[in-house]
């Protein structure tokens, strides 16, 4: 299956130093982890990836899912925390 991405990268790209195009390559991580994010949906859900870019570093991508697209909200560097959460279910 095929998707399909957008995204309002601007701020992001300032803020953060990821692109949208390495963003979108978590996606393509068969060792992602996607936890729910209730605590920040509104209007449909809301999730958070963690995993592996093209560029070889663990990111963070957080997204929702508007069919038939995925609106990636932000992505960033992860929290001590998180990056643990990855490697302990990694390896």
């Amino acid at each position: 299956m095929d998707l399909t991405f957008e995204w309002e990268a601007e701020e992001n790209i300032r803020k953060h130093k990821i692109s949208f195009e390495e963003a979108k390559t978590v996606f393509n991580d068969r060792f992602s982890i996607t936890i729910s994010d209730p605590e920040h949906s509104s209007d449909g859900h809301r999730y958070i990836d963690i995993g592996y870019s093209s560029k070889g570093r663990i990111i963070v991508v957080v997204y929702t899912e508007r069919e038939p697209n995925i609106r990636i909200i932000s992505c960033r560097k992860p929290t001590t925390g998180e990056r643990r959460i990855y490697e302990e279910y990694k390896f």
